[in-house]
């Protein structure tokens, strides 16, 4: 995989243009207010450069932009700085060049998140693997290594191919990966997925695939497709702009012919410089991210603010975004009368510090809780679809699960939520039982979704067997629910769904990190993963359904204002225009006119970065 690495927003076309027009604007009104008339007589000189090199390359890409026809604010900005310029205001023209030049640097920061998620890739993946051979240690490229390789996997180390254990004794970190927060503990036989993070032991692990072909590189491969179908988002000045331009020419148009004075063509020009758009509306959305920051919140991409309140499809992953993610063992029910509970519990607690399976945690937390010492385990195999096995002495145990039996009928009847079947040398002896619990809030969170939100439909896709998502589903109150998927099948899943209407989708691991990117608003639980918290639009810095619902406030107040600002200032103009189409207004009574009506625009924009009465709903 490899990443184009871009250029910073502020080094971009229209970040060096607002930073002239900034430096422009200094310099001209220090030179206005200098005693001496030499001095004062070159103040509009650094305006020139100003227009020079901001005002016409901006006025070129409007002017391919109107033979396209595409007529937005900014085409109306674009002929109010030539407007200006004719009209000797030279400092409001640079003005207007730096709030164009300002918005469209935020637009190019905001389309650079998808290359700075495949850089975070590229950075993190090891270039180099160490392969084994016989008493010797090479060192070789990441391309050279072949499946079935015998690879030294060394302190720290990152994992760079899906495999298997087959030497050593250690932990390592699947966390990046996963999004579940434990240290896995591994012995020989157990699986090891590309891009984690190894303990403090020394693993030799047998390359089960190509890394090109590994989990983490297929997950990247993902990001970098949909990373290529990201298209540019029209801002709300944009849409409004789309009939306000045209409206405005009309005006001016109309004003010239019916009088047969170019002034008053250039005083409505002025009068009505679409600022509340370029200002006021950048303002709100300023405004929020910075609130939003303050409350645990970070916007990463401006535009979902615009488009998280017109969401009617909410997508959420299960563990540790509906759940805490740390399923609790609640019952042990013995089989056989000669195995204690204890004695059970010890023996599948020592097997589990070598599982990935999320309910492992549960297992090893309450043989802690009991205090109790744990066997040693000779070895350890754990493969897809058949359990967990292990042999302590001449003992073997197997943690299955119920239709994985020769003859179910012999267990109890079958309880709600989770449960696994411990075997030991083929015969059954207990029964545990587990609950994924939901978050306090999350039956609340679900069931306000519809009133307070406008989301008629909420589903769950998540990658944990099915059986385990429909329990949850049933005790939050959702319908719509499928399991065992593929980052790639939840890929497919949301594609198809926001190709029908606006979606949000909420996870927290990086095998959700392709779903983030492809719904219309992705945001990421808390910070397992930095490729999650790239790949999103928000971050949920502290892990809360409440935190999700308090943006999606945010986001409908931040259009709420935005749209006042913008609609309210266009009213305005458009009073404004008329008055100076019938000579009530000269130019320069035009721009003092318009400097009012951004004043009180960008003042309503500002309530933005200010707490709400009511910032979330409650769902307790």
């Amino acid at each position: 995989m490899s990443a184009e690495k871009a250029s910073p927003w502020y080094f971009s076309q229209e970040g060096i243009i607002a930073a002239t027009a900034v430096m422009a604007i200094m310099t001209s009104v220090a030179l206005r207010y200098q005693s001496s008339p030499v001095i004062h007589h070159y103040q509009n000189y650094p305006l020139f450069i100003a227009y020079i090199f901001g005002g016409i390359p901006l006025i070129f890409e409007l002017l391919k932009k109107a033979i396209k026809r595409e007529f937005g604010s900014d085409l109306l900005a674009g002929i109010s700085i030539v407007a200006s310029f004719l009209l000797q205001e030279y400092l409001a023209g640079v003005f207007v060049i730096l709030m164009l030049s300002g918005g469209e640097a935020l637009e190019v920061f905001a389309l650079r998140r998808a290359s700075s998620v495949l850089d975070a890739l590229a950075k993190r993946m090891p270039q180099v693997a160490y392969l084994r051979r016989g008493t010797q240690t090479i060192r070789m490229t990441l391309d050279e290594v072949q499946v079935g390789d015998l690879l030294e996997l060394r302190p720290h180390d990152i994992c760079p191919v899906d495999g298997e254990v087959v030497e050593g004794h250690g932990s390592i970190d699947e966390s990046f990966v996963t999004g579940e927060p434990y240290q896995m503990q591994k012995a020989p036989g157990s699986d090891v997925i590309s891009g984690t993070i190894n303990g403090e032991t020394l693993l030799v692990i047998r390359a089960r695939a190509l890394p090109v072909d590994s989990r983490y590189q297929k997950i990247a491969k993902v990001i970098e497709l949909q990373a290529s179908r990201q298209v540019p988002l029209r801002r709300i000045g944009d849409t409004l702009g789309a009939w306000y331009t045209p409206f405005a020419l009309l005006i001016a148009g109309i004003a010239w012919y019916l009088t047969n004075d170019p002034i008053r063509f250039l005083s409505v020009l002025v009068v009505a410089t679409p600022c509340p758009l370029l200002i006021a509306i950048p303002i709100a959305i300023i405004g929020t991210i910075s609130f939003a920051a303050s409350r645990s919140i970070i916007i990463k991409n401006p535009a979902s603010l615009e488009h998280l309140s017109s969401c009617t499809s909410l997508i959420m992953d299960k563990t540790g975004t509906l759940t805490y993610g740390k399923p609790l063992l609640t019952s042990i029910t013995a089989l056989d009368p000669a195995f204690s509970e204890n004695h059970i519990l010890a023996h599948v607690a020592a097997l589990e510090n070598y599982s990935k399976h999320p309910l492992a945690h549960a297992i090893i937390a309450e043989a802690e809780r009991r205090s109790l010492a744990l066997p040693f385990v000779d070895t350890v195999v754990e493969k897809p679809g058949q359990g967990l096995v292990g042999t302590f002495k001449d003992t073997t145990i197997r943690v299955t699960s119920r239709n994985k039996l020769g003859d179910p009928q012999t267990l109890p009847p079958r309880r709600d939520g989770l449960e696994c079947i411990i075997v030991q040398d083929d015969r059954p002896i207990a029964l545990m039982s587990f609950r994924d619990m939901p978050r306090s809030e999350s039956k609340a969170f679900v069931e306000h979704l519809a009133h307070h939100h406008g989301i008629t439909s909420v589903s769950i896709l998540s990658g944990d067997k099915a059986k385990e998502v429909a329990h949850l589903a049933s005790l939050v109150g959702i319908t719509q629910f499928e399991g065992e998927l593929s980052p790639e099948d939840k890929l497919a899943k949301i594609l198809q769904t926001t190709a029908k209407r606006g979606t949000i989708y909420v996870g927290d691991g990086i095998n959700d990190a392709p779903a983030l990117q492809a719904a219309t608003v992705g945001i990421a639980i808390g910070t397992n993963s930095d490729i999650t918290s790239e790949a999103a639009d928000a971050v949920i810095l502290d892990p809360s359904l409440e935190k999700v619902d308090e943006l999606m406030h945010m986001a409908r107040r931040m259009k709420t204002i935005a749209l006042q600002s913008a609609i309210g200032g266009m009213a305005l103009s458009i009073i404004g225009m008329i008055f100076a189409a019938l000579g009530l207004l000269t130019p320069l009574g035009g721009a003092i006119t318009q400097e009012v009506i951004d004043i009180v625009a960008v003042l309503n924009g500002l309530r933005a970065a200010f707490p709400p009465e009511q910032l979330r709903d409650e769902l307790r």
